[in-house]
């Protein structure tokens, strides 16, 4: 796995207790939406390892890191203090779960997960193919980048991970998209799973269905 020291771009708020870090994309380093990489932050005289998945299309330039912030964590406090100039150690890309301009696209997002999902759709339209989002959270975070997706013609769909028949209207939401491709799955592992069983349900072939769980 190739380490690299890569310099802050900026920091900017994407929605509730969540920052994206745009980094300035080092020389060889290139990933596609979907892959992650390692991040290493010194906390209390120790260097600590974090997984961050790649939130833009591409790493043309730079490339981004969509950061959900715990108060009370170790990393993510530290992580959006950053500032422009700054610098980090990173190591990567690792993972295979990543979208190659492979066609059509239905992209699951479950909390976080919607860093690596936006990422993916925005490349996915960039290259002329139809999308669709199904999102959901208790808090929308890159809102402003899914509306412009509505607005490229993407079906986008914001699931409340509070409501009462969440898990319903998860299963409906995937249902009404499961006919348009491959299928892209990112959040934790209790709503990957309801995720994948519903999308193989909806008779999405097992092997179209790309899983990343964070645990």
């Amino acid at each position: 796995m190739d380490e690299y020291e890569v310099v802050v771009a900026g920091v900017r708020d994407v929605g509730p207790q969540t920052v994206a870090m745009d980094v300035e994309t080092p020389a060889g380093f290139s990933a596609l939406p979907g892959q992650f990489v390692v991040v290493k932050a010194p906390v209390d005289d120790e260097v600590v390892d974090r997984y961050y998945t790649v939130s833009s299309p591409d790493t043309e330039g730079t490339f981004e890191l969509t950061v959900e912030v715990d108060p009370d964590g170790d990393v993510t406090p530290w992580l959006a203090d950053r500032e422009a100039g700054d610098e980090l150690t990173v190591a990567g890309p690792l993972g295979d779960v990543c979208y190659d301009d492979g066609g059509d696209v239905l992209v699951v997002a479950g909390g976080p997960g919607v860093g690596p999902a936006v990422a993916i759709a925005e490349r996915a339209v960039d290259r002329g193919h139809s999308v669709a989002v199904v999102y959901e959270d208790d808090g929308f975070v890159h809102e402003d980048r899914l509306h412009a997706l509505e607005d490229a013609g993407a079906a986008v769909a914001f699931l409340d991970e509070t409501a009462p028949d969440r898990e319903d209207a998860l299963v409906d939401a995937l249902g009404a998209h499961a006919d348009i491709g491959d299928a892209y799955v990112f959040g934790f592992k209790e709503f990957c799973g309801t995720a994948r069983d519903a999308l193989v349900d909806a008779g999405v072939d097992e092997d179209a269905v790309h899983v990343e769980s964070f645990g």
